[in-house]
């Protein structure tokens, strides 16, 4: 995918470094306001190798992981929205989100700290409701279940597209399969060196995913990336699990370090494949190169999920159907950056450490960093994210 204009143009106002998430809907929001735009992908768009794929992920309200962040879920949907009004494409999709763990653990505890907070619509399921509603679940004595009814799941894949798709319609120039070796800082602006060309620029923005490491060499030691673990499971019966039946769920298991998480059973002929039940573990993975990932699942890991349908969702698994990878990028304190790269007069602008929670704000997250590029400012709560914090 190469698009836009005269092919001798090599200087652009801003240079968009990596076309996922949050690099597409950065090549949008400039390329909307009139700004020569180049977003540079050294992959496809989309991919699989990164950290956007997978058909699904949870977009919900009441952040568990720090109630500063519920601002911009607020003008996340409704970015999400005004991108599925522009193209006439949805690519939210309301499920509901069922919250499990035991009442005294850290997860549900902040969970009704954020909902009460921000006052987000949140539903104490009792023994009764539960099976009435979701019979699919056997909750173990001791935990409780909160449902978040306005929480569901963006369709990634296509958000990436589309965001992109509308960033040419507007005029920016996508570069696909071109790797970046080098940018460099001069006194008219920004240099950047690919295996295909040079370009220069009156500010870049750097949403490189697991790759931003090794274009941020002061930050690396604050970006460790990991190799996680996907599974599409079939049922033994499909119809109890399909979309319109069965909701997103986060289930938080006393025996096993941080949190599952899953979907309901997908159409492919609207949401593409894998077929099957979708969940992972949101844990620390094995730390990994990004050039050099291991892609084979390990038995044991495949094992574990099984092992945790099975005792919370009965009947969920019959047959493993896929197993993939995909990356996280941590920051020692899980939550993200967003912020200028101190030392460079404001002309670099970094999105990074997503930590395996951060698919849901790309649209909001776009907006920020065209803010930040173009005024030098964002009237939105980042403040918490800045990364003056770990250094």
């Amino acid at each position: 995918m190469t698009s836009s204009a005269n092919p001798e143009q090599t200087h652009y106002d801003v240079i968009v470094i990596g076309v996922g998430s949050m690099g597409a809907a950065t090549c949008y929001y400039l390329a909307k306001q009139g700004v020569r735009v180049l977003g540079i992908e050294q992959f496809d768009i989309p991919h699989e190798l990164g950290s956007h794929a997978g058909q699904s992920r949870i977009i919900r309200k009441a952040y568990f992981e720090h109630p500063d962040y519920v601002p911009l879920l607020e003008k996340a949907y409704q970015n999400w929205q005004e991108l599925e009004g522009r193209t006439g494409h949805p690519v939210y999709f309301k499920t509901g989100l069922l919250y499990i763990g035991q009442k005294e653990s850290e997860l549900m505890k902040r969970i009704r700290e954020s909902a009460a907070l921000y006052q987000i619509e949140m539903r104490e399921l009792s023994d009764w409701q539960l099976n009435a509603a979701y019979p699919q679940f056997r909750v173990p004595e001791g935990y409780e279940v909160l449902l978040e009814p306005d929480a569901g799941f963006i369709t990634p894949e296509k958000a990436i597209l589309l965001y992109v798709e509308q960033a040419i319609h507007y005029g920016a120039a996508i570069h696909t399969k071109e790797k970046i070796s080098r940018w460099d800082q001069t006194r008219t602006g920004i240099v950047v060196t690919t295996d295909k060309g040079t370009y220069s620029a009156d500010k870049i923005v750097l949403t490189a995913g697991a790759w931003a490491g090794k274009l941020l060499p002061n930050l690396a030691s604050k970006l460790t990336v990991t190799r996680q673990t996907l599974a599409w499971m079939n049922p033994q019966e499909s119809k109890p699990f399909e979309f319109g039946h069965f909701p997103c769920w986060v289930i938080a298991d006393a025996n096993q370090p941080s949190i599952y998480y899953g979907f309901p059973l997908l159409p492919v002929g609207t949401f593409g494949g894998p077929i099957g039940l979708k969940l992972g573990h949101h844990a620390q993975g094995v730390a990994t190169d990004p050039d050099a990932v291991n892609r084979n699942v390990e038995q044991a890991e495949e094992a574990s999920l099984i092992q945790m349908l099975n005792q919370f969702i009965p009947g969920a698994y019959a047959s493993t159907h896929a197993l993939k990878t995909c990356l996280y990028t941590n920051t020692p304190d899980e939550n993200f950056i967003l912020d200028f790269l101190p030392g460079t007069d404001n002309q670099v602008i970094v999105a990074a450490g997503f930590s395996g929670h951060g698919f849901k704000f790309a649209s909001v997250v776009g907006e920020i960093m065209a803010d930040l590029a173009l005024k030098g400012k964002t009237e939105l709560p980042i403040g918490f994210l800045g990364v003056g914090r770990f250094l």
